[in-house]
């Protein structure tokens, strides 16, 4: 008799919680539409879905599993044929836009009306205080204190890429090699992607600590103790973001992902920079000249950071996050290159003979100004990144009641209504595949398109945002990677795989960047 009454009460809560969540959820509706219209907005498309929006989430989630979370975003997009939607997950409703005018205004020119939300208290035990996780008064400062790091003259300094990429040219050739070795096992082939990871994060290191992780050369100017610290900093700073956006996933059941795993990872990775940190602050007061007398380099980012700050954790927290940006966007971009390069073998010879004719086969004629006019170059990054941005999905938060300009009623030329704390994602991925702005073709790479000199324009073109928040080190990025490029295009005759490879379409690993799904592997054959 206990049972049957404790199982009919707990089927009776059950039934009025469920009642009551949809009644709650019927008025949050009603309430928005109103209010819309009071406000002479009209609202957009609404998507539903099965258990108050937790079956559109596993479906998000099974796709990010399998390389395929872009994609599946691009496909809410295409099933409707619309641009601004808004979404139901769990107990929240959000607007996702692809709209460049929307884009424009969350970014540029309603700027204060947006703020980066929850994603401070998500990112915060790894990320700190950085230029990535904070909006306002505390951003700006980020932005100034940063902002001369970033100047022509520092990103300029081609040296230190030159010495890594050769390096990289060195374990290339080795590696390709080994293909023509008796008794080679598998398919001959490497993962190219590893190695770019690798390169930027050396290359990175050595321009925000002096000092290279040497990753790609196993350490041979590091003592072992350094080496083995690097080599367990990269994997858990690999950790740490693959967390990070896991958290951000969640929105605000984020504190639930808070594994012991990933706290490890952050506390790792923060010991590795405070001990670089520690040295700048050592040396902070040695002139340039001196320090270069004693051996040290002249510039690097801690270092320079010492003449604006002495706050250690105002200076690990945003060299971490420079360190994210530094590392994982070139390396995706490179990677990206490279599996586009495989399967369009006609990009890669013409842009080799455009290599060829601007550069000839050394140095001396690479510079920063260079790089920027070698046209086919520019052409095929703009177009790696217009297929492949580096970050394919960002969001921001509603501080105030708001609008956005397009997007309601019938032909999406109303305006919007967003509520004060409502969550806007703008995916980039699917803004730069939108046949209405890039044409029929859009899903193709052909770098051609940036014959036009207006292919990019009016905000549908973003792989660096825009607005205030415009990435600092744009530059830096294209200038390392375009120096790449060009060195292994001096290098290398010819980039393969096997067909089995080819065959396979390209995906996405989703971390809070994007990098290729199982790799680039390849070998090459040497000019």
């Amino acid at each position: 008799m206990l049972e049957t009454v404790t199982l009919h009460h707990i089927l009776l809560a059950s039934a009025f919680v469920a009642v009551a969540f949809l009644i709650h959820e019927w008025y949050i509706e009603f309430d928005y539409k109103r209010t819309s219209k009071a406000k002479g907005c009209a609202p957009p498309p609404y998507f539903p879905s099965k258990f108050f929006g937790a079956s559109r989430i596993w479906n998000f989630y099974q796709r990010f599993r399998v390389g395929e979370l872009n994609e599946f975003c691009r496909e809410q997009f295409d099933e409707f044929k619309v641009r601004t939607i808004r979404v139901q997950t769990l107990s929240r409703c959000l607007t996702a836009t692809i709209d460049p005018e929307n884009v424009k205004a969350i970014l540029a020119t309603q700027f204060k009306d947006f703020d980066l939300g929850r994603r401070y208290n998500q990112f915060q035990p790894m990320m700190g205080d950085g230029i990535f996780t904070l909006s306002g008064p505390g951003w700006q400062h980020s932005r100034a204190l940063l902002r001369p790091q970033f100047t022509t003259e520092e990103i300029s300094r081609l040296h230190d890429i030159e010495v890594q990429c050769q390096v990289l040219i060195d374990v290339i050739k080795e590696k390709s090699a080994g293909r023509y070795l008796k008794g080679q096992s598998g398919d001959g082939t490497f993962d190219l992607q590893e190695l770019f990871f690798k390169l930027t994060l050396d290359t990175a290191t050595e321009f925000l600590f002096g000092e290279s992780t040497e990753c790609l050369s196993q350490g041979k100017r590091l003592s072992s103790a350094r080496y083995k610290e690097a080599e367990k900093f990269a994997e858990q700073f690999n950790l740490g973001q693959t967390w990070l956006l896991r958290r951000a996933m969640a929105q605000g059941l984020y504190k639930l992902l808070t594994p012991s795993s990933y706290l490890r990872a952050a506390e790792v990775c923060q010991k590795f920079v405070d001990y670089y940190v520690d040295q700048a602050l050592k040396n902070a007061d040695t002139s340039d000249e001196k320090a270069e007398e004693q051996g040290g380099k002249r510039y690097y980012f801690l270092r320079e950071l010492t003449k604006e700050t002495r706050d250690p954790v105002l200076m690990r927290d945003q060299a971490i996050n420079i360190l994210l940006a530094g590392r994982d966007t070139t390396a995706g971009l490179l990677s990206f290159t490279f599996a586009l390069m495989i399967r369009n073998k006609h990009v890669w010879h013409k842009l080799r003979e455009a290599v060829l004719a601007d550069f000839g086969t050394g140095t001396e004629n690479i510079t920063f100004h260079t790089l920027k006019r070698c046209e086919y170059l520019k052409w095929v990054m703009n177009e790696v990144l217009r297929l492949y941005p580096s970050v394919p999905v960002n969001f921001r938060t509603a501080t105030r009641d708001t609008t956005l300009p397009r997007g309601g009623g019938p032909d999406e030329s109303q305006p919007v209504y967003i509520k004060k704390g409502t969550d806007v994602f703008y995916a980039t991925f699917c803004l730069h595949r939108d046949k209405g702005l890039w044409g029929e073709d859009a899903a193709e790479f052909r770098p051609e398109r940036w014959a036009d000199s207006k292919a990019g324009s009016a905000w549908k073109y973003i792989p660096f945002n825009g607005g205030p928040r415009i990435c600092l080190g744009q530059q830096f990025a294209l200038t390392e990677a375009g120096y790449v490029i060009v060195r292994l295009a001096q290098s290398f005759k010819d980039v393969t795989s096997t067909p089995e490879q080819l065959r396979e379409p390209i995906r996405q690993q989703s971390t809070l960047t994007s990098a290729v799904w199982n790799g680039v592997n390849v070998w090459f054959e040497p000019a």
